[in-house]
């Protein structure tokens, strides 16, 4: 499996994802939105994005390994954050590089009025592709 990160001249270069990512391989994972929920269903990080953050990329961890994918397979994570302000980027990233390190899918980050559930503030899906 081959991944190309492509970052189009005519664009303003991001610097935490790629704005075009090509993929060679033969199997697609896709991993639902993860929450911040522990093992045992427990909220991680109680209104403490950076907290919700790390647990929902490490949950992402464990759903591509179980899918015997890796981190550095995924093509496109999808971010949604509950009442969504600037300074949440920071701490976003702080679970994603967690995860990825200096791997930078193609992403897509919504701001949403609400989640699932009133205590969660974020959830990421995420594809990957591998051989």
């Amino acid at each position: 499996m081959a991944l190309e990160s492509i970052n189009p001249g005519e664009l303003d270069p991001p610097a935490t994802y790629s704005h075009v990512v090509v993929a060679t391989g033969t199997r697609m994972v896709f991993i639902s939105g993860q929450v911040a929920e522990d093992r045992a269903g427990n909220l991680v990080g109680p209104g403490d994005m950076t907290a919700q953050a790390r647990q929902v990329f490490a949950n992402i961890g464990h759903a591509l390994a179980a899918a015997g994918a890796r981190p550095d397979q995924v093509t496109k994570l999808t971010i949604f954050v509950a009442g969504y302000r600037r300074e949440h980027l920071a701490q976003i990233e702080e679970g994603r590089v967690a995860l990825f390190g200096e791997h930078k899918p193609a992403d897509t980050l919504v701001g949403v009025a609400a989640l699932s559930r009133p205590e969660y503030l974020l959830e990421v899906d995420a594809v990957a592709v591998t051989t």
